[in-house]
């Protein structure tokens, strides 16, 4: 009995889908009650200004829950108008920012939040003089419409 290429061929491609598999169905570690210390968060500059990625993970009753938070560069935006099916809370830290909400544009500083609903238009730019700093939240759940 020999063994061909075509045997080769079936037995790597049964061996890569057991792998793929076994990883897609390994579960994933849920967001545990956390502390996340401000002095331990690496700021990565960006572009635009700074990021930093606080957690992004499954927790109990979320698919994903994720937390990152932005500094803009006066003048500043993020990104250019989007939208996508999560839902969002930005809750501003330092600075003024102006948010297009509902199709119209606002100003808005310190302690002030943000919710962007799902699949609505959205855009943050910075309109100080100085960085602004903001939290954002996102969570995908099984409600999530595309």
């Amino acid at each position: 009995m020999y063994i061909t290429k075509r045997d080769l061929g079936i037995a790597a491609f049964t061996a890569c889908l057991t792998v793929t598999c076994i990883f897609a169905a390994s579960p994933k570690a849920i967001l545990d009650s956390s502390i996340f210390d401000w002095n331990d968060m690496e700021a990565k500059t960006t572009k635009t200004g700074a990021v930093r990625t606080v957690f992004r993970s499954q927790t109990a009753t979320l698919g994903e829950l994720e937390c990152h938070i932005t500094t803009l560069n006066p003048g500043d935006s993020s990104h250019p108008p989007h939208k996508h099916p999560e839902e969002e809370i930005i809750i501003i830290k330092e600075g003024t920012v102006e948010a297009l909400v509902n199709g119209k544009m606002k100003q808005v500083g310190p302690g002030s939040v943000i919710f962007q609903a799902s699949n609505q238009m959205h855009s943050i730019k910075n309109v100080g003089k100085t960085p602004t700093t903001y939290h954002v939240f996102s969570w995908h759940s099984a409600g999530i419409r595309k």
